[in-house]
């Protein structure tokens, strides 16, 4: 004899937690004269957050580590194959909307191929002393601060 459970209903106007989405971001560095660059991308004006900037990176799907999701991500997003280096920070950020990220930053030693822009509006190389000149996701405010005041890296 099998007991039924009673299902729970949430009352209406009530809105549950959402999920963390655990996210990876790519530090892609390069030294050219006096200061070194990263590679910053920024946001289609049709993506949510359109025109922010952001650093290469995405979702970790299930089943994959930080350093797989990563190196998925690049492959997608600029047609690169990379070599990852150390995480240098990790960031738990609530947006207003109510959505939290748990976002994860790595540096990468070196790449192969030509990089491609697949799906930003714009991709480019700024200098650390410049990053905080741009309009960056809310999540990155403090590694870009921390960048260009030359505290990582």
């Amino acid at each position: 004899m099998s007991e039924s459970i009673p299902k729970f209903k949430v009352p209406p106007g009530t809105t549950l937690p959402r999920p963390v989405r655990f996210v990876v971001a790519g530090l892609i560095l390069r030294t050219t004269g006096p200061e070194t660059e990263v590679l910053i991308c920024q946001r289609k004006p049709d993506q949510p957050m359109s025109l922010k900037w952001e650093f290469p990176g995405g979702k970790i799907e299930p089943g994959e580590t930080p350093e797989n999701a990563l190196l998925r991500e690049l492959n997608e997003e600029l047609g690169i194959t990379a070599t990852l280096g150390k995480s240098v920070a990790r960031v738990r950020h609530k947006y207003r909307n109510g959505g939290v990220i748990d976002l994860e930053f790595f540096t990468v030693l070196e790449f192969a191929g030509e990089i491609e822009n697949r799906i930003f509006n714009d991709v480019r190389w700024a200098t650390l002393s410049t990053l905080p000149q741009y309009d960056f996701l809310a999540a990155d405010l403090g590694l870009i601060q921390d960048l260009s005041e030359g505290k990582i890296i």
